[in-house]
Order: C-alpha cells, then structure tokens, then sequence
C-alpha cells in the first residue's frame, strides 16, 4: 500500500469544530437591555468586564416558502429576546463538539442569530470600531456559540459581532427549478453569503446602540470564514457595508451555476452538484419542483447531501451573476468594477495542513503504552516526509490565500494590503502527545490568540497553554487585529507598523512570540513543484498525489498543471482514485482514516 493518504477537508466536522462549544460563565444583567430593530435585548457580563448580547435575531427565519430565498428584514423592536436554552446553529453534521455521536445531524433552518460583545468599562466617549467575524468550517459547519471574544473586545476596546449563516445545502444551491431553466442567466444561489450581507445591514442600523461605530466595520474571518470575506469583497451586493477586511486562511475558489447543478455529473471533480443532490432524495432531479424541494425535511436533506462522496470541489460558493459575479472571485478581485478599496490584511499559519495529517493513521502511529483505559500515544512515523508535505501543502496553502488574491487585488487598485504568517508553535508538550510536533502553527490555532481563550476543547490548555510565550503571542495578535480594526494599517505592540504588500516584491509579516518581523520567503508555486520533483523523501506516487494537492486543493484548481508537471509523468495517475484506494486501505486495516480519540 502507498504510504500517503490526502486528508479530507470535511474532517473538519471533527476537528475545526473542537473549538469549545462551551463559553465562559456569563452572568445575567437584565437591567442592561438595548432596543435593536429586532428587539429588546439584555446584557451578560463576562470575563474582564465584557458584556455580551446573545442570541439576537438579525432576519425573518429562512423556513418554508423563504428556504433558498434572499433573507428577510426582520422588524420587531417591541419584541423580546430572549436567549435561546441550546447552541443556535444552522443544520449540519453533528460532530465531536457536539458532545454527540459523529453521523448524527443537528440544528434549526431557524439559526439566522448574531451575539454581541461589547467592552463593559468604555475609556472614550468615540464610537468603538466593530468586528463582525465569520465562522469557519468548509461552509459545511460551524456557529456562532464556538467563539467567545469578550477579551478582545474588553482589552482592546471594540465592539465585536459573532454570526450564524446557512450552510451546505441550505447556503449554496442551485437548481433550475429555483433558480431558472437553463441556468444561464444571474439567479440567486448564495443564500450564505446574502445571510452575511443581511448581518452587514443588520450591524449598520444597530451597532451605534451598542457603542460601535457603523462607518468602521471590519469583517474578519478564518477557513472558509475566510474565503466568505474575500466573497464578500467581490460582491457588488456588499459595497458601502464594511470598511475593512481580514482574511485568515481563506481562498477564491468559486463555481459556475451548471457546475453548481452538474446535470448527469459532466463535471466530475464536482460532487454533491444539486442534480445529484435531488436524486438522493429520491426525486426527478431534471423536474423537481420549487415546493417538492422545499417540503423536504431539514435532516432528509442534511442525510442526501452528505451521505453523497466528497473527494474534491463542492459548490459552495456560486457565481450567480448577482450576489457573485459571473467571473468569480478571483477574477472579480481583479476588475476595478468590484472594487471597494478598503484595506485588506490576509495571511496563513505556517503549518496549515496538520489539523488534518495529524491525526491521519498514515502519518501518524497511534499506541497504548499504559492501559487502553488511558488516552494513547500518538507519534509521527516518519517525521521528514511529515515536515516535507506540510511544508509544502502550508506554502501552497498560503500562495492560494494571500499572494494570488493579492496579486490580483492590486491590479484592480487596492493599495493598502497587508500578509502575514501565524509561527507560533511553543504548546505544552506531553509524553503522549507532542503537540508542538504534530500540531504546530496548525490551521485555525491563531483565533485562540485573536480571541485571547483556548479552543479545541479538552486540549485547549496545551494549545493555549498559561505561558509567557502565550501571553506574547496574544498581546501581538490582538494588537494587529484591533489596531488594523481602528486604522485600517496593522501594527506591532511596540507600534512598529506593518509593511504593506507588494506583488512586484511579495512580503509578510511573520508572527511568532520573539520572532516577529517582515520575511520574503514566498516561493513561487513552480518552485514549491521543483522542490517536489528533487525530493527524494517521497515515493512517485506521492509526488504526484502531493503535486495533486498543490495545484487543486486550495483556491482555484489548474488540472492542466497537474498534466503537465514533470514532462507529464503524472498524467496517467488518477489522484482522486488512488486517494480513494489509499483511503479504503487504511479504513480496512484502522476502521478509520482519522484517530478520533
């Protein structure tokens, strides 16, 4: 058996939402309500003074006749809210978070809520800048309860905004039956995204009884939170409502609206296309009705879509040609039509990929060197070809995140960017498990800096440990982030400003506690492809698995490249079946790709 397997991006359901469902205990002080146009909320206290505001309804619930619609207004300031008993969120996967077996489904089509949060001892009479952050997991999962900002708001004086939007099927559809015939002409497929924009109006008619300022709203998100920000910077739909923007390990991939549907699969590096969707459920995929469709059940719906195999591209991002431009995001990013010219701050983690190879049973030996009945030990097999393939695929991560959008964003005239890479990789280390090894500077372990709180649940105290490099670490990112929130131009603690971005002489910033600085170590994506080519750490096949990953797995796919690497000695290597194969191989031999505890 080849030694490779290529994580699945939808392990996230297991892993990205280990961000703690729990927040922090939070007091009632119902003596502190404000009136929104959406109702009467009251205030919690929290950690360091904070105050948050939960559970606010910022649109009519998108049920029934309003499923696959654009949200809509809510009025109802005479109403009040009252927080909800259980975490809101939109209908997905139950995952480990969840406290729940993993194949389970969970949630409510009723999820379009926002939180608040507030500092509680104000030092200026200003308006506060506001943050709206978008939640990531692969548009898949995710919620607004994973995320606790009281530090970031109580220390660095902001007013920060948590969503839910729609999400899989119920965030990206599209089908003629909705959307028109032939779908050709610009129809409505991205109710994610417009659920976003909702939130944007939301936060501009209301975030003043808060004491935010409307006219300095940055929306900041990671992963897929990510890709949404950059969505939300080609949309015409979202100009004039936030002023800047951070994107945290996102991406530009997007689809065309056949693709979306993919009538009889033509497309095959789509799955889970709407055509395919629709016969899952057991209907007439090409005569489906609007009200047939919609009088599917949520879990009927939840269960098609995600017992349908997923090896590559999903349809998560549509372009539309109205809430996206036909173009893409990408190209739009480009075209000075789209463009807002707000600044942009943009980065990755310098080892992306090991929330997912780190607990894949091809990388990593899993043993009870005590008792079954304790947890095990986990270790890299071989820790060079570890360190090689998360190398390269961070890099690659990062070209596909920063420098393409970049490139492209200057062309269309932004001239305020700024890239960064999060380095810090010092957790608490345990016989067990060496989490600085595996894990590192792994995906989405920066938002526990941004935040100032541990994540991924029980292991959050050796991720986040109490340490002064901790301490450092999370002076430097919520610095960065709230000052860019203020002035729309990044800086150190020391108020050392960041150097913007220039594609001509690509720069980051690197972030690590005793190691911050501007670095040019941006490798080109043909020199990350020779690198793979003279490495003798992998197998052939592995080449071209890794080259697979390097050219389709983040941002926009270039299958012509893959053909072409090498004078085209991957070009008779299928990569999505021999992953597949290399993926049946470990089940058969583990019961699992993945160790889940």
């Amino acid at each position: 058996m080849s030694r490779l397997v290529i994580p699945n991006p939808s392990v996230t359901l297991l892993l990205l939402l280990l961000a703690a469902c729990a927040g922090p205990d939070y007091r009632d002080i119902t003596d502190a309500s404000i009136a929104t146009t959406t109702g009467m909320v009251s205030a919690e206290a929290g950690p360091e003074g904070a105050i948050r505001y939960r559970d606010i309804p910022f649109a009519k619930p998108p049920v029934a006749g309003r499923r696959w619609a654009a949200p809509e207004t809510l009025h109802r300031p005479e109403s009040q809210i009252i927080p909800l008993p259980d975490m809101v969120m939109c209908p997905q996967p139950q995952s480990m978070a969840s406290g729940g077996a993993v194949g389970a489904y969970l949630g409510s089509e009723d999820c379009l809520y926002l939180d608040v949060y507030t500092p509680g001892n104000v030092t200026t009479d200003a308006p506060l800048p506001v943050m709206l952050w978008i939640h990531g997991g692969s548009n898949l999962t995710g919620h607004k309860g994973a995320y606790d900002f009281s530090r970031l708001a109580a220390r660095e004086q902001v007013v920060v905004v948590v969503i839910n939007y729609r999400l899989g099927p119920f965030g990206w559809f599209a089908h003629p039956a909705l959307n028109g015939k032939n779908l050709t002409e610009p129809a409505l497929a991205n109710f994610g995204t417009l659920d976003m924009i909702e939130a944007l109006r939301w936060t501009q008619t209301n975030i003043a009884q808060f004491g935010g300022d409307p006219t300095n709203v940055t929306v900041f998100g990671e992963s897929a939170g990510g890709r949404n920000v950059f969505s939300l910077l080609a949309s015409p739909l979202a100009d004039g409502l936030f002023h800047r923007a951070i994107a945290q390990s996102g991406h530009v991939r997007s689809v065309t609206l056949d693709e979306a549907y993919n009538g009889e699969r033509q497309y095959p590096m789509v799955d889970r296309g709407s055509w395919e969707v629709v016969g899952a459920l057991g209907l007439e995929p090409e005569s489906a009705t609007a009200g047939a469709l919609r009088e599917v059940s949520t879990s009927d719906l939840l269960e098609a879509y995600f017992e349908l195999d997923e090896d590559h591209i999903q349809p998560l991002v549509i372009r539309d040609g109205v809430v996206i431009p036909k173009a893409g995001i990408l190209a739009a990013l480009a075209d000075p039509e789209y463009a807002k010219d707000v600044p942009v701050m943009a980065g990755t983690t310098r080892d992306e990929i090991t929330l997912w190879v780190g607990l894949s049973r091809y990388f990593v030996d899993i043993s009870y060197p005590l008792t079954r009945s304790l947890p095990p030990k986990i270790r890299i097999k071989d820790p060079l070809l570890y360190a090689f393939w998360v190398d390269m695929r961070s890099r690659g991560w990062k070209l596909g995140a920063v420098d393409l959008p970049f490139t492209a964003m200057q062309a269309a005239g932004y001239h305020q960017l700024y890239a960064y890479r999060f380095d810090w990789d010092e957790q608490a280390d345990t016989y067990l498990v060496p989490f600085s090894e595996i894990l590192g500077a792994s995906h989405a372990s920066e938002i526990a800096f941004v935040m100032g709180a541990p994540m991924y649940g029980s292991i959050g105290k050796y991720m986040y440990p109490d340490t002064d490099s901790a301490a450092e670490m999370t002076e430097i990112m919520m610095t960065g982030w709230a000052e860019f929130a203020r002035t729309g131009s990044p800086s150190l603690p020391d108020g050392t400003p960041w150097a913007p971005y220039d594609a001509e002489r690509p720069e980051f910033m690197r972030l690590d506690a005793g190691g911050v600085g501007m670095s040019d170590d941006v490798p080109s994506r043909d020199e990350l492809l020779e690198q793979v080519a003279r490495t003798e750490l992998l197998s052939p096949l592995e080449q071209c698995l890794l080259v697979w990953e390097l050219v389709t797995a983040v941002g926009v796919p270039d299958y012509k490249a893959y053909a072409l690497w090498n004078a085209g000695r991957c070009a008779g290597t299928d990569a999505p079946a021999e992953k597949r194969r290399i993926r049946e191989a470990l089940e058969a031999e583990y019961g699992s790709v993945y160790f889940s505890g």
